[in-house]
């Protein structure tokens, strides 16, 4: 199989290819041809995601507390999001299943992933992995963290504005742009049909919680 593909979404040219072959592996296929799986592989990449992940929180998330850190790392280093890093640098088409395995599933992705991790650090060391992890989940984790910090905001907002009885709060998306991997929201929050602020985010939710907090500076 070509990998040329699969590399340059890597941005790394393994000198071993046969190892990049067994990250992708699955039992099934391996069970089918009495080879090696990429479970032990899987093993080492669960790790070092964590490792790196970790890393970069502490030294830009220094001042939080370490229970917001591991919860932020939680919410980042899970399934749904290395699935999707999966599907997004293409390791579905590149994945060995055996007849047995008709659908590559979630579990599958993800697994692909820390296994690909393994084999870039065994093959190049820690900088590629570093680049490919960073690459991936730098914006997650920073939005996670802006969550984390900022999630009281639209709660805050509502109970001020419905102190002296209910009020109409709604927020509105009304701005989008960018490719899909590089979104940009602006968000406006009004109460009672009246406009109070706007707010901008690489996600809808980062956005409309960026305008609860102006619209709390204003009052």
């Amino acid at each position: 199989m070509d990998f040329e593909k699969l590399e340059n979404n890597l941005e790394y040219n393994f000198k071993d290819k046969n190892l990049l072959k067994k990250a992708l592996t699955h039992k099934s296929y391996a069970n089918e041809y009495k080879i090696e799986s990429n479970e032990k592989l899987e093993f080492l990449g669960d790790s070092i995601l964590s490792v790196v992940t970790s890393i970069y929180i502490y030294h830009n998330y220094s001042n939080k507390s370490e229970g917001k850190m591991s919860k932020v790392r939680a919410s980042v280093v899970c399934g749904k999001n290395l699935s999707e890093i999966a599907l997004k640098n293409n390791f579905d088409e590149f994945l060995f299943l055996g007849k047995s395995e008709k659908n590559v599933n979630n579990n599958i992705l993800e697994d692909s992933v820390e296994a690909v991790i393994a084999a870039m650090y065994l093959d190049g060391g820690m900088e590629p992995v570093q680049n490919f992890i960073m690459k991936n989940l730098k914006e997650e984790i920073d939005i996670a963290m802006e969550s984390n910090e900022n999630s009281d905001y639209k709660t805050r907002l509502q109970e001020i504005l419905q102190k002296n009885g209910q009020a109409e709060i709604l927020y509105e998306i009304i701005k989008e742009s960018g490719p899909d991997h590089d979104k940009h929201f602006v968000a406006q929050v009004s109460v009672n049909g009246e406009v109070l602020a706007q707010g901008e985010g690489r996600s809808k939710k980062e956005a409309q919680m960026q305008a609860a907090k102006r619209a709390l500076e204003k009052i």
